[in-house]
């Protein structure tokens, strides 16, 4: 069996050294951390406390890899909702869990990422929030070294499964029902984060709806921002006949602009939070069950573990216009 003496030999160097790059403690040269991690991928090297939890019949520990949206000052209710729907189905499979944020890892590389996680016993992941900019989560999905699910994100492997709704057609059933009902032509399209899969998918919706409908549209990022989607509507809410936003929180900047304007449009969101049954004005939206999602996110990710091979896995949603007496208990 390897040893991390084998490991220091091979890269030549001490064994606390190899146990600090192991550990990703800091002042370690880049150098040193090339080789010790290099010497770890040829040896095959496992440490200890990752052998042990793989040899037991308690290995199931299981990683939730949370985004926590930055751009607003409320409680991210999404993210909570996601924590709370895995928490509560890894208690049925008896799958410990601990919860990570994407902040921890950003001065971290993969196999920094990949010998940390080890370190923690972590057999499976869950990634909420992933984009196409998270170049280190997504080298540690393509390594397949743990069993992954990601939510809203199209990515499947042998290892990796993806759960969430069908944004395309989600995004074009809210936006049409909205357009219809009001009669519009001349649409403000605010579109999520430059980076994001949904926000390619829904973007893509509105194009088709364009096309379908004969529109006008324009489309301007808002980055998930309730502040950038209020901006964007006051510059354009005089010249257009509809605000559709890709996600609610967007949806509220916007209608709280067109408020502070004193005129009238329909707007949309997207995601079903709470705080849109607050707003005073009912608009369109499509409701997630984030809750629920996560949870088929850890059925699947107990599937992974199992030896069954990754999957996409689309969950159901509804449109809904958010009303007070609806939401409050």
């Amino acid at each position: 069996m390897v040893s991390i003496k084998d490991v220091a030999r091979r890269a030549g160097v001490a064994i606390s050294t190899v146990s600090k790059v192991l550990n990703s403690y800091p002042n370690v040269s880049e150098e040193t951390r090339v080789k010790v991690n290099k010497a770890v991928e040829e040896l095959n090297f496992v440490p200890n406390s990752v052998a042990a939890a793989l040899s037991s019949k308690h290995a199931g520990r299981v990683a939730l890899l949370v985004n926590l949206n930055m751009k607003t000052q409320a409680i991210d209710e999404i993210d909570m909702q996601y924590i709370q729907g895995a928490i509560n189905k890894a208690m049925e499979l008896n799958l410990d869990v601990i919860t990570l944020f994407f902040s921890m890892f950003k001065s971290k590389t993969a196999e920094e990422l990949v010998r940390y996680l080890q370190s923690q016993s972590i057999t499976g992941i869950i990634i909420y929030g992933i984009s196409k900019k998270d170049t280190v989560l997504q080298e540690l999905i393509k390594s397949q070294k743990f069993k992954c699910v990601v939510t809203d994100a199209p990515i499947v492997n042998k290892n990796t499964s993806s759960v969430g709704v069908d944004n395309r057609k989600a995004q074009y059933d809210v936006a049409k029902k909205t357009i219809e009902e009001n009669s519009c032509k001349r649409v403000l399209y605010i579109a999520g984060e430059k980076y994001g899969y949904v926000t390619d998918e829904r973007l893509l919706a509105m194009e088709e709806l364009t096309k379908e409908l004969g529109l006008s549209m324009v489309v301007r990022r808002g980055d998930f921002s309730e502040l950038q989607a209020r901006n964007l509507t006051m510059k354009y809410g005089e010249s257009i006949d509809a605000v559709v936003c890709a996600s609610d929180l967007m949806a509220i900047g916007a209608m709280k602009a067109l408020t502070e304007m004193d005129i009238f449009r329909p707007v949309c969101g997207f995601d079903g939070i709470i705080l849109m049954g607050y707003v005073g004005m009912q608009m369109n939206t499509v409701r997630q069950d984030f809750a629920g999602i996560s949870a088929r996110a850890m059925e699947e990710l107990g599937r992974l573990l199992g030896g069954m091979e990754g999957r996409r896995i689309r969950t159901p949603y509804s449109l809904e216009r958010m009303k007070y007496m609806d939401i409050i208990c």
